[in-house]
């Protein structure tokens, strides 16, 4: 089968053709480019598998292109890469690969384009293009990826019992494909991954996470989620996730599936934005819920403080996921202790004090927390949720409103801490700490604008009623 498609004709493949054919070598691109090229996605990465020295055809390319082109050369990997501007290719000797049961890591061994075929994850990603003059633009095929992709199939080129025992992430990047492309797992290959889940023990946490990521970009991350819960591998990769699963009834009332309200939740937000630490929060919004439930005589289910605690448990969680426990955390963080305010203001009756409160926490990240409350909603009632955005509506008006006139969001009290020491002759101590959070609390309930006057004449009341002036 000859491509056609235009992109094969990029200057940069035939170069790479040329220099193979000079140096008598076979060379073809192959794997992720491959495919998005079939699937017309856009792809920037380029494989080309060389049947014998990847690195010196790495060379020739480098030093065809001339000046401007970096070369990196990985001796021990036997792979080199060339980079010029934002065109990037990666160079690999083919190569078959064997392995012992207690590592991913393969003994790799040079090869045929076969048997570099052969070691590939999935038939989707064992596509080959011949680079060579006298066969440009030939698609080789040897396990009908083409027809997968037309059927939306994951499958493995060869036994997905073994391709999944030598290498356990190979189970993680099946479902994050099927998240990203919106294909699905053919049987064999679903049972092969719910029979070797125990083997995911031996991969690390960072490589595990590089997958959720991917998943958590996914345009419905749902998709790889509920084929983590599936097969078996969520309680082993996510065990607090895993824990949101399942409905208790008592005295015949029941509570939703917390874990499939989770993913609604995340598909909702996923549909809005494509942050990835605000994905992230949506899909930990309820983390707390297992640890809070309660069943109350007269009421029902509880789950009462549930985004304080799931804000408590965050930063255990991110440092065992291997997650960045830096200002994304406590981004994560404040989403998910937040996430319950902007519901209980349009509950109850909205107060100008309760909405800069709500502004000063939130800070620049408001409009990300109105936004994992809009995408919150999930009930089927088409009334009840048309009424919650339209109180949402409400509510961001009045902030709207608040803002302008008072200047909340992010704000620093008008005076400060030195400022006090010096009007006081204070030295540092508690006493003033205690008015700069009084002159915060004096704005925030609204008893003072937040303006600088006020502010002033606020802190010498305060000064005189505890005998400092």
């Amino acid at each position: 089968m000859l491509i056609q498609d235009p992109k094969i004709q990029d200057p940069i493949l035939h170069l790479v053709g040329e220099e193979a054919d000079k140096l008598n070598l076979e060379c073809y691109v192959i794997g992720g480019w491959v495919r998005d090229l079939l699937l017309h996605r856009d792809s920037k990465d380029i494989d080309v598998v060389v049947v014998g020295s990847g690195i010196t055809l790495a060379e020739a390319v480098a030093k065809r292109l001339g000046k401007g082109a970096h070369l990196s050369v990985f001796k021990t990997y036997g792979t080199a890469q060339v980079k010029r501007g934002e065109v990037e290719v990666e160079f690999v000797g083919a190569r078959r690969e064997s392995y012992q049961h207690d590592s991913r890591n393969p003994i790799v061994e040079d090869g045929t384009l076969e048997e570099d075929q052969n070691r590939r994850d999935f038939t989707i990603n064992a596509l080959a293009i011949c680079l060579n003059a006298n066969r440009y633009g030939e698609l080789l095929d040897p396990f009908d990826g083409v027809h997968d992709m037309e059927e939306c199939t994951i499958r493995t080129p060869l036994d997905p019992a073994i391709t999944f025992s030598d290498d356990p992430l190979r189970m993680m990047r099946a479902i994050r494909f099927a998240s990203q492309l919106g294909f699905c797992l053919d049987n064999e290959t679903f049972d092969a991954i719910a029979r070797n889940k125990e083997r995911m023990h031996i991969i690390t946490k960072e490589r595990i996470v590089d997958e959720l990521n991917k998943i958590m970009l996914s345009r419905r991350p749902s998709v790889g989620w509920l084929l983590l819960d599936k097969t078996g591998l969520l309680p082993i990769i996510f065990p607090e996730l895993a824990a949101l699963k399942g409905v208790e009834t008592k005295e015949g009332r029941g509570h939703k599936d917390v874990f499939l309200h989770t993913l609604r939740v995340l598909d909702n937000l996923s549909e809005k934005s494509d942050n990835l630490w605000l994905r992230w929060a949506a899909l930990l919004h309820d983390i707390g819920k297992p640890r809070s439930k309660a069943w109350e005589d007269g009421v029902g289910w509880t789950f009462r403080n549930h985004n304080y605690l799931g804000a408590r448990m965050l930063p255990k969680i991110f440092k065992h996921m291997k997650l960045p426990q830096n200002e994304k955390m406590d981004y994560v963080i404040k989403m998910v202790d937040l996430h319950m305010r902007p519901i209980n203001l349009i509950e109850d009756t909205v107060t100008d004090s309760a909405v800069r409160r709500l502004l000063f926490e939130a800070g620049d990240d408001i409009e990300d927390l109105m936004m994992l409350c809009d995408a919150d909603i999930t009930s089927r009632n088409e009334q009840k949720v048309e009424r919650y955005h339209r109180n949402y509506e409400i509510l961001r008006q009045k902030m709207v409103d608040l803002e302008e006139r008072d200047r909340i969001r992010n704000f620093q009290p008008p005076v400060k801490g030195e400022e006090i020491m010096q009007l006081l002759h204070l030295e540092p101590c508690a006493l003033v700490g205690e008015l700069k959070s009084a002159i915060k609390e004096a704005i925030l309930d609204g008893a003072i604008h937040n303006d600088y006057n006020e502010a002033l004449a606020y802190l010498y009341k305060l000064a005189k009623e505890k005998g400092l002036v």
